[in-house]
């Protein structure tokens, strides 16, 4: 994602078609990110699984992420968003998913099998 924004901010000419990351921390500043999501819009891909630990950190404010989610639900499904309250339930749906371990729903990585999953 930040090598397709310097493509964009210093050679925009050879910017990418598409930029998609999966399970990607938080990597810009809000000022960088507002200049990408004018310059990759509609061309960003940012899949997320439900509890992932990596797109949650660093902390915000500080920094931020683009635009462009796609959220990956407890159940393997590919939203194009997730308001507040379903997003919490789903978190916790995620959560105890699995009695025997209840807390490595955040640190699984589903992402290609979900991808697989989503592609019949």
């Amino acid at each position: 994602m930040l090598a397709g924004a310097r493509m964009f901010l210093e050679e925009p000419p050879l910017a990418a078609d598409g930029v998609y990351t999966f399970g990607q921390p938080r990597t810009c500043d809000p000022t960088l990110a507002a200049a990408y999501n004018k310059g990759y819009k509609n061309r960003t891909y940012r899949f997320v699984n439900n509890n992932d630990i990596v797109p949650q950190l660093p902390p915000e404010p500080v920094y931020t992420h683009v635009n462009a989610l796609r959220y990956i639900d407890s159940h393997g499904r590919i939203r194009a968003s997730m308001p507040l309250i379903g997003g919490l339930a789903d978190r916790v749906s995620g959560l105890t998913a699995d009695v025997l371990a209840p807390t490595s729903d955040g640190v699984r990585d589903p992402y290609l099998k979900v991808l697989e999953k989503n592609l019949d």
